[in-house]
């Protein structure tokens, strides 16, 4: 609130500079625009605060080997050794995916399901049924089996 009036403020005196006979719209349009003008300024700043850091504070004099080699996931003497997954490793990894997207869709209903009803939440039964029927199913097919 306080950083909404202290834009606001700013806003009103800016524009009185300019044009006196604008500021009473442009600020009634400020209120409806804070957050989306909010959200876009620290969208743009942080990234380009990162990437302003990262050449600040870079430190390019230090030219030692352990710079020098590769490093992933721990491994720091070399790329890895080739190793071969399961089948069931990737199939777990996808269903893993597929029923955390579902979980992401079910969040925005919960948040307004008194205001929308119960058609809503008909929907969502219907929704937590078909992930249910799923789920069953992969069980019963021995998807999440490892082997």
């Amino acid at each position: 609130m306080l950083l909404r009036a202290f834009v606001r403020s700013t806003a009103l005196s800016l524009v009185a500079l300019v044009c006196p006979a604008v500021s009473a719209a442009l600020l009634a349009s400020l209120d409806d625009w804070f957050p989306f003008l909010a959200y876009g300024f620290f969208a743009l700043v942080i990234p380009a605060s990162m990437i302003a850091m990262s050449f600040l504070f870079a430190t390019r004099g230090m030219n030692s080997r352990a710079r020098r080699i590769p490093f992933e996931s721990g491994v720091s003497t070399g790329p890895p050794k080739q190793q071969r997954f399961t089948v069931s490793f990737y199939l777990t990894a996808m269903l893993f995916i597929v029923f955390d997207i579902e979980i992401v869709f079910l969040f925005p209903v919960a948040v307004v399901l008194n205001e929308v009803g119960t058609f809503a939440l008909a929907e969502f039964g219907f929704f937590i049924a078909i992930l249910a029927v799923a789920y069953v199913y992969i069980w019963k097919k021995g998807a999440l089996e490892w082997r």
